[in-house]
Parts: structure tokens; C-alpha cells; sequence
């Protein structure tokens, strides 16, 4: 018997725009999520996070006797104790003090793994972007009417957004939320606002040059191979460089690597912490300030100008590249 077929009008709503944009962004981030080595830099990523907002938990319980600080140090006798109660102490005469300089720490040394973290992310990630569309003529299709190429492009921006998210954003909240959700004193999240609010525009610095930089290189050519050493070159070679010495400043800010770093110290002025505590608080060891000031001089912005401004043509030099390259093939 002849099956009949059914020529009814289709009836279901169109998804729209937004509808397409987010398919983009899922489907790449769904790909990405799959891949066993993503998941391992997850793992690393969270777990750090964890132990990060460990350590702020059991110093926010610092105010109050008889806290998780003192359970933990208490173990260690007598000295511990002693250590736990100066501890409190200092928290009590200097909260904005000792609370910033602390989540200014914490979050300077999240921001370092996770910038690490999201870079051998976007190393994976950026063949996904542009390259395999490109190599498939799946541009074809997508830049077809009505999907027009600020949609693509918008949808895979949102991509590297979930990418940042799930390796720097997500961790970085976790650690302020775990330290000062079952704080004893408010003053914990008074002045730790400061810090964290810092420690999102570095990362929203990070996701305004990376992601026009992934994408550019990322449409540079068919190949994923090519597109992954140009990316891998520009990382490691340039990076490698510009802590050569000698090496002119227009090299060492043509590394993204370098001027991310460089920004670091810019935005979260971990310097300025420590010189603070140095300053303010009252120490009994000379030699504990004089680390303190050590660290502080280290941790110092040496060209925050000009690595901006390196960031700047970096962002700007990779948008112009996907531009160019993204068209029908």
C-alpha cells in the first residue's frame, strides 16, 4: 500500500534570530564541553577555585572565637592558637586593611591560573570558531538570509564568552561567594567589593581582546593545523620574547600573553595591597615587612600604557582579519 504524502502547511513558529545566534553559541560550546581534555582543565580550573575560597572561608571565620580558624590552627598547638588569635586581632582593629589585601591576593593568584587555563582553552577552541566553517563552506549556509554575519559573529563571541565563563568568571564568583557567604561579619564582604569588582574588568578586559584575536586567527585559513600553531606561536614564541631583556618594548607588547599580564597588576594593584599592609598594620617582624614591600615592588606594573594599547591593535588587528575573511565560500 502507497503511503500518502502529507503536503498540510507547516504550522510550528519560526525561532528568529535569537533563536539561530544561540544555536551557534550552543552547538560550539556543546562540541567543546565534549572533549575529554576541556573537561580536565574544568576539573582544574573549579578545583582551584575551591581551595582558593577554602582558605577565604577559614579567614572570614577569623572575627569570631572559637571559628574554623581556630579549629585549624588550634591543631598545631599553642603557636597556632596564638597565630589565630593575632589573626583576629588585626581583623578587628584593621577589617578594610587585612580583608583587601587578602581577596586582592586570592583573586591576582586565581587570575593567573585562569588566564593560564582559559589560553589552552581558546587553543582548542579556536580551530572550532572559524577554521572547520571555513574548510566545510559551512559559511555558505550560515551567512544565508536571514542570518546575516554580525549574527555569526555574534554567536561565536558568545562562544568564547561561555568558554571564559565556565574557566574564569564561574570559579572567580566562587571563591568570593564561599568566602564571605558564612562570614561572622559583614565587613568580609564590604571589603572584598572592591577586589572582586577589580578582578571582573580584568576579566572583561581578557574577553575584549581575546576573543577578536581567536576569531582572526581562527579565520586565517582552512586549516586547523595552521590556525592552531599561528595561535600557539603568537602565545608561547611572542611570550618567550618579550621576557628576553634586551628584546625592544614594541616586541614584548606585540605578546598578548605579556600585556595580560601586564594589566593584571594594572587592574587588581595587588603592589598597592601589600604596601598597604606593610604600612598600616602593626608588625613585630621586620623581615615580614620587608617582603611584604618586596612583593609589592614585584608585583608592580612596569608599562600598563603601552600594553594596553599593544591589546588594543591585537583586538583590533584580529577583527579586521575576521572581517575580511568572513564571507560565503
Amino acid at each position: 500500500m502507497q503511503a500518502s504524502l502529507d503536503l498540510s502547511r507547516w504550522r510550528e513558529k519560526p525561532g528568529g534570530l535569537a533563536y539561530r545566534r544561540w544555536v551557534i553559541v550552543s552547538t560550539g560550546l556543546r562540541h567543546l564541553t565534549r572533549g575529554r581534555f576541556f573537561r580536565v582543565l574544568l576539573i582544574l580550573s573549579w578545583g582551584l577555585a575551591a581551595l582558593l575560597a577554602a582558605a577565604g572561608f577559614l579567614f572570614s571565620q577569623a572575627s569570631s572565637p572559637g571559628g574554623s580558624l581556630d579549629s585549624v590552627l588550634g591543631a598545631f598547638g599553642p603557636r597556632g592558637a596564638a597565630l589565630a588569635a593575632a589573626v583576629r586581632g588585626l581583623l578587628l582593629l584593621y577589617p578594610d586593611v587585612v580583608v583587601r589585601t587578602l581577596f586582592t591576593f586570592l583573586f591576582w593568584l586565581q587570575s593567573y591560573f585562569a588566564l593560564w587555563l582559559s589560553l589552552i582553552g581558546l587553543t582548542v577552541l579556536v580551530p572550532g570558531l572559524v577554521t572547520r566553517d571555513r574548510a566545510t563552506h559551512a559559511l555558505t549556509v550560515y551567512l544565508s538570509r536571514p542570518l546575516t554575519s554580525a549574527d555569526y559573529l555574534l554567536g561565536k563571541f558568545g562562544v568564547i564568552v561561555g568558554m571564559l565563563v565556565l574557566l574564569w568568571t564561574g570559579p572567580l564568583l566562587l571563591t568570593w561567594l564561599l568566602g564571605v557567604l558564612f562570614a561572622s561579619d559583614r565587613d568580609v564582604a564590604v571589603y572584598s567589593a572592591a577586589p572582586l569588582l577589580r578582578a571582573l574588568l580584568l576579566n572583561g578586559i581578557a574577553l575584549g581582546a581575546l576573543a577578536p584575536l581567536a576569531m582572526g586567527i581562527s579565520a586565517l585559513a582552512r586549516s586547523a593545523r595552521t590556525t592552531t600553531v599561528v595561535w600557539l606561536g603568537l602565545w608561547l614564541v611572542a611570550g618567550f620574547l618579550a621576557k628576553v631583556p634586551a628584546m625592544p618594548s614594541w616586541i614584548r607588547r606585540a605578546s598578548f600573553s605579556h600585556d595580560l599580564g601586564e594589566m593584571r597588576g594594572e587592574v587588581l594593584r595587588l603592589d598597592r595591597a601589600l604596601g598597604e599592609a606593610a604600612a598600616d598594620l602593626p608588625m613585630t617582624s621586620p623581615k615580614f615587612v620587608e617582603s611584604l614591600q618586596r612583593g609589592g615592588e614585584n608585583a608592580q606594573p612596569k608599562d600598563a600604557g603601552g600594553s594596553a594599547a599593544g591589546l588594543a591593535f591585537l583586538a583590533g588587528a584580529g577583527a579586521l582579519v575576521c572581517l575580511r575573511r568572513l564571507r560565503a565560500e
